[in-house]
């Protein structure tokens, strides 16, 4: 908890979330499974019944009051993994991810749709949801992003850190300045399969052309205001007041550097004393480059970020955006820094404690925990019910829209 928010506070909080879902938007477990040191990709080793090195493991999910996840299919877009095989690397990790869901029944059940949620959460399980995080895995095809919707994704981030042949991101060059008439695309197919549109990562022009083009609620899996931490992962305010017209969820998330400007300037600032020290000592010296890395940390302590700082982003949000456009995306297993009061997935109480604390109403609450986002998955279910009645799959191509290859 803050240091505000008291034990009659968190009281209130867990008894809300025993008669709500809560429902997070991102968490990386299959790729920390698929990354582990002493046992990559064996399922089976990491083993969630026990304390796991990392932010999740089925105690701490139940601390934290977890009624349904989002568990990331993610794929790198950068060009070792192109090399590799996005859509081999893809399928393993979906491989990853179906593969823990069913080792632990007891406590884990695939969901796909909003009423399984409902209906796991009446079981006292789990909700496992599954979304992709970046359209370069499906490799310029229509067909694969239905083959990927066969196989249970329940949303697509258009894009990772990569800039894509039809849609720029966020972290990358905007060559498009949007989507491209193939991207466009991409979103009709998502909206009629019933795949939700997911804008974190992308840039502020395809965040605009998608809400253009979505006919379902889009989300934001795992981003902040970028009134309060000014980062191109951030949602601008002209977009989140987009949100009430759309139906649209953007789901806030605990990256340090996304919930603090402090730390967003000290990130950039020692990536420059990296990017210096490479050019003076050559990128092959590693040792030599990390030790001038931990020298400029020694002299540069990190600032400390909070839980209240997080909480700080719901209310802007919630002041811009409205009650009913916000969620929550943690990130765990995707981070490697975490903030005070949230430092794993046992912490979710804590957090709706500081909101109780605040004066939130128990009906908002429930909306952030997971009744938003159930209503934006649900209105994409009834919206791809209605399109499938009237379009066929399209078969439309990049070279036929874009004149790429």
């Amino acid at each position: 908890m803050s240091a505000q928010a008291t034990e009659k506070d968190l009281a209130r909080a867990r008894k809300i979330l025993a008669s709500t879902p809560l429902i997070d938007g991102h968490n990386d477990l299959a790729w920390a499974i698929r990354e582990d040191s002493t046992a990559p990709m064996d399922v089976g080793a990491y083993d969630l019944r026990k304390r796991t090195k990392g932010h999740t493991d089925l105690e701490r999910l139940k601390k934290g009051m977890i009624a349904g996840q989002f568990w990331s299919i993610y794929v790198p877009g950068e060009a070792e993994t192109k090399n590799a095989g996005y859509a081999k690397t893809q399928l393993e990790q979906f491989d990853i991810a179906h593969r823990f869901i069913a080792m632990y029944p007891d406590r884990l059940q695939l969901a796909l749709s909003a009423q399984d949620v409902r209906d796991a959460f009446k079981r006292g399980k789990i909700a496992s949801l599954l979304g992709m995080e970046g359209g370069h895995v499906i490799e310029n095809s229509l067909g694969a992003l239905r083959s990927y919707y066969d196989l249970g994704a329940r949303y697509l981030t258009l894009t990772h850190n990569v800039t894509l042949d039809w849609a720029d991101a966020a972290l990358d060059s905007a060559r498009h300045g949007g989507l491209t008439e193939f991207g466009k695309e991409v979103v009709r197919e998502m909206n009629r399969v019933g795949m939700l549109v997911d804008l974190s990562h992308v840039s502020p022009g395809v965040m605009s052309d998608a809400l253009d083009v979505s006919e379902a609620p889009v989300i934001f899996s795992h981003s902040d205001a970028r009134a309060l931490a000014n980062v191109p992962r951030n949602v601008p305010d002209s977009i989140l007041k987009r949100l009430e017209k759309n139906g649209g969820v953007v789901m806030v998330t605990f990256v340090p550097g996304f919930v603090s400007q402090q730390m967003a300037d000290y990130e950039h600032e020692f990536s420059e004393s990296q990017k210096a020290a490479r050019q003076r000592l050559g990128s092959g010296d590693r040792e030599a480059l990390h030790r001038e890395g931990e020298s400029w940390k020694a002299e540069h302590p990190q600032p400390q970020v909070t839980l209240s700082q997080v909480a700080d982003h719901i209310e802007y949000m919630r002041k811009v955006a409205g009650v009913d456009h916000i969620g929550l995306g943690g990130d765990f297993d995707g981070i490697s820094v975490v903030i005070k009061g949230l430092e794993d997935v046992s912490t979710y109480p804590s957090l709706f404690a500081e909101l109780v604390h605040r004066g939130w109403s128990d009906d908002d609450l429930r909306k952030l925990a997971g009744e938003n986002i159930l209503r934006a998955l649900n209105k994409a279910e009834e919206v791809s019910a209605r399109l499938r009645k009237t379009r066929a799959p399209s078969t439309k191509t990049i070279i036929q829209l874009d004149g790429k290859k």
